[in-house]
């Protein structure tokens, strides 16, 4: 199979570009730095800088994860455009991109977040549930989601990740906190009863594997583990697989007085569940937090004993 990935030198696109050269797949990442791509991604992966490169060539499948972190400075009206162009625009090119094909992929994958659904509270999110918020996030992963829709025009399966926070050994949402909750200096954001829906890296990539094969898979899917938890619970348990306290909450009004509107993304709550991967058949390897922890922090444990 040739897979064209966007986003594919971030975690999650090298994640899946071993994943799947292991498996003898032909892959394709479309980058603004191509000659990186098989430093980054492994030698057996093509960077191109160009969409039009593949003109001629046969393609079965795109997965669509490019976008700027969401989280990594304040929303001010720059970082606001580019994480809009990052995503929409690039999405809408890729789209239109598509079109002018004679020979089209079977199916798009295209990245979103559990921030389509807004601050749901206490409410369990489902697929089957419009967004209840109306915040930039929300409106970022609408716009995302309808931008990608239009390949379905093509007559191409498109399938919606809606993520929550993606676990890994070695980046993302962990490397950001490990070195403050080493100082024993991490602790629950706010009051700490907001909802974290969250997935260990080895279950994104393999649900990801699982809707690329299943024919019958289209729309939004949450790609989180079963069992979310609150912001509070999640402290714990990373302090506890560091072997640090995690008692120095960061108040809400001191978070919203330093990163602005961003400050609503982590205080805001997402009960999602990922019900129609459940339906369709799909098993998490991790559903239990600690057990998820346990497994991606196991060597910096051992470093931290020492």
């Amino acid at each position: 199979m040739h897979i064209l990935l966007t986003g594919g030198t971030g975690l999650m696109g090298r994640s899946l570009c071993r994943h799947w050269s292991a498996q003898g797949h032909r892959l394709t990442v479309w980058s603004r730095s191509p000659e990186q791509v098989p430093g980054l991604c492994g030698s057996a992966v093509r960077g191109i800088g160009r969409l039009e490169e593949l003109d001629g060539e046969t393609l079965d499948a795109v997965i669509n994860l490019a976008g700027a972190p969401i989280a990594e400075r304040p929303w001010t009206r720059r970082r606001k455009a580019v994480l809009w162009s990052s995503r929409i625009t690039l999405t809408e090119q890729l789209v239109g991109w598509l079109q002018t094909r004679l020979q089209r992929p079977r199916v798009l994958i295209s990245g979103s977040a559990v921030g389509w659904y807004g601050d749901g509270g206490e409410r369990e999110l489902r697929e089957d549930m419009g967004p209840v918020g109306t915040d930039f996030a929300s409106q970022l992963c609408g716009a995302w989601e309808d931008s990608a829709r239009r390949a379905e025009e093509l007559g191409i399966r498109v399938v919606l990740l809606r993520s929550g926070l993606v676990l890994a050994p070695d980046g993302g949402f962990l490397q950001r906190l490990r070195p403050v909750f080493r100082l024993g200096l991490g602790g629950p954001l706010g009051n700490g009863r907001q909802w974290m829906p969250w997935v260990h890296i080895a279950d994104q990539v393999a649900l990801i594997d699982f809707l690329l094969h299943r024919e019958d898979a289209q729309g939004p899917y949450n790609a989180c583990a079963p069992q979310p938890v609150r912001n509070g619970e999640f402290a714990r348990a990373l302090g506890q697989a560091l072997h640090r306290p995690a008692r120095l909450s960061a108040p809400a009004f001191a978070l919203r007085l330093g990163l602005g509107e961003l400050a609503g993304l982590l205080l805001g709550s997402q009960r999602a569940v990922p019900a129609r991967l459940s339906d369709a058949g799909f098993a998490f390897r991790f559903t239990d937090l600690n057990a998820a922890l346990a497994d991606l922090l196991g060597d910096h444990r051992l470093k931290d004993a020492a």
